[in-house]
């Protein structure tokens, strides 16, 4: 009976109603149902699956099929209608909200992590439209979020010590990486950040989400120990960076759990500095979501856990992200002092022994500017815009603009500088100057899929209209926004 996936424990079975309403409305056969299922299963290497059309009719009968069996049904459902048809949409499981598709909470173990990852590039991937996992995910804040992250900081129990580490590699056994392909995993990895930051999140995220699968694959066949960690950090970086072109979208829970999930792997892979990256980039999406105070949380929970290992960059970048809280929380004078400890610390980045990982290399002098006069900016505006901050941010910002306009690797960075110079001039009631910086952001915006950028040009311009409507300039400046940037949905 296990090799046609049936469950044996059916004295009370009734009819599967739900699973016999996705059936109907598909227009398949009972044969053909089978003939799929047991294609699917071959695919994955389930090759005891052998269903025919009286298994079809037990589990619409209400038998449950084992697993891998509700799996499959969900993906050729799924794929079937264009929408995600869950295992319990299918009444093939009790109905409950699964730990994969919604909330933080998730066991900090590495099969778990492995499969959790594994199922939820699988769903994105598989309807990759625009918002699709929205029905089933919602965002996590407040304690509901920030106590599951605190256990980022619990040791992991120790593995046993072989005798002599296990090699990295052994070309000659069947499913060993050799080094070669695990170089060319991280420089794909490289590569595609690089693309993030030339052409902002929209062009390349399923291209990130595919590979992150792929290499969720890979964890999933036997490697030695050392070959497991690279693994899971390659898994990390991956699940990150969907997370931040998610959020770079506007797809703001997939963006969450992307991040939660490369939390986890980088936990797995032992790479403490990582790990707080990824919380800087949660803390990052809570700020542009209006939750400084988790924000800030997430912060110390990111400088605390890699206090005896960041590179004095990541440090800075930390205390620049500290002073964004502290900003938005309307904190002036913890928000000056995490500046200056920003700025003190990035003077030992040049001084430091190893080189720095590749996805804190982005964070330089011109990134450095770009937050702290992003700090006093914000610090501005929860102050009743007031001049003042304003004044303190417009250097620094002048700075910010004038190094990324000579860096075309990273475009986006250089729009959301000039948006900042611009609403800057705005609060200095400079609005020529304003939407002279205005226009030039919305030239690198159309070529850079960046829903965030868009958004942020869009506040900007509704701004100068509301507070200078009757000028010319700003007349002219709405106007071209409509032609630029038309508010219209794309798929990602």
């Amino acid at each position: 009976m296990s090799g046609n996936g049936g469950s044996g424990t059916n004295a009370d079975k009734r009819p599967n109603e739900l699973l016999g309403s996705w059936f109907v409305r598909s227009g398949w056969s009972k044969g053909e149902l089978a003939r799929q299922v047991n294609r699917r299963a071959r695919q994955l290497g389930a090759n005891h699956i052998s269903t025919d059309t009286s298994r079809v009719r037990r589990w619409l009968d209400g038998e449950n099929p084992r697993e891998p069996i509700p799996r499959i049904l969900s993906e050729l459902f799924s794929e079937r209608f264009g929408c995600v048809v869950s295992i319990e949409d299918l009444g093939l499981r009790a109905a409950r909200q699964s730990p994969s598709a919604s909330g933080v909470d998730l066991p900090w173990t590495g099969p778990q992590t492995v499969a959790l990852l594994s199922e939820f590039s699988r769903s994105d991937l598989m309807l990759a439209r625009r918002g699709f996992l929205g029905t089933s995910l919602a965002l996590s804040a407040g304690p509901s979020l920030i106590e599951p992250m605190q256990r980022w900081l619990v040791p992991s129990p120790a593995s046993p010590v072989a005798a002599e580490p296990a090699p990295l590699l052994d070309p000659r056994r069947p499913g060993r990486l050799s080094r070669p392909e695990l170089e060319l995993l991280e420089s794909t990895t490289r590569m595609f950040r690089q693309w993030d930051a030339q052409c902002g999140g929209g062009l390349r995220r399923k291209a990130v989400v595919g590979q992150l699968h792929e290499v969720t694959d890979l964890l999933q066949e036997p490697q030695p120990e050392a070959t497991t960690r690279v693994l899971f950090k390659v898994a990390a970086e991956l699940a990150e960076l969907a997370g931040w072109m998610s959020y770079d979208v506007g797809l703001q829970p997939t963006a969450q759990k992307y991040f939660v999930l490369a939390l986890h792997a980088a936990k797995e892979a032992g790479d403490k500095p990582l790990g707080s990256y990824i919380l800087s980039s949660m803390s990052r999406q809570m700020i542009h979501l209006g939750r400084p105070d988790d924000a800030l949380e997430l912060i110390h929970l990111a400088q605390y856990g890699s206090r005896d290992c960041a590179s004095p960059r990541t440090q800075s970048m930390l205390y620049a992200m500290e002073a964004r809280a502290y900003a938005n929380m309307g904190q002036p004078g913890k928000t000056k002092r995490a500046v200056r400890m920003a700025e003190d610390t990035f003077t030992e980045a040049d001084e430091w022994d190893e080189p720095d990982p590749d996805w804190i290399r982005f964070f330089s002098e011109a990134e450095l500017y770009g937050e702290n006069s992003h700090s006093f900016r914000d610090l501005a505006y929860v102050a009743g815009r007031s001049p003042a901050y304003a004044s303190l941010a417009e250097p620094l910002m002048q700075r910010a603009v004038e190094m990324f306009a000579k860096d075309p690797e990273h475009q986006r960075s250089y729009a959301l500088n000039l948006i900042g110079k611009a609403t800057v001039h705005l609060l200095q009631r400079e609005p020529e100057q304003g939407t002279e910086y205005a226009t030039r952001a919305m030239e690198i915006a159309k070529k850079v899929r960046s829903e965030r950028v868009n958004t942020r040009i869009r506040k900007t311009v509704d701004t100068a209209a509301r507070d200078y409507g009757d000028l010319a300039v700003v007349v002219d400046l709405t106007d071209q926004l409509a032609v630029d940037l038309p508010e219209t949905a794309e798929a990602v």
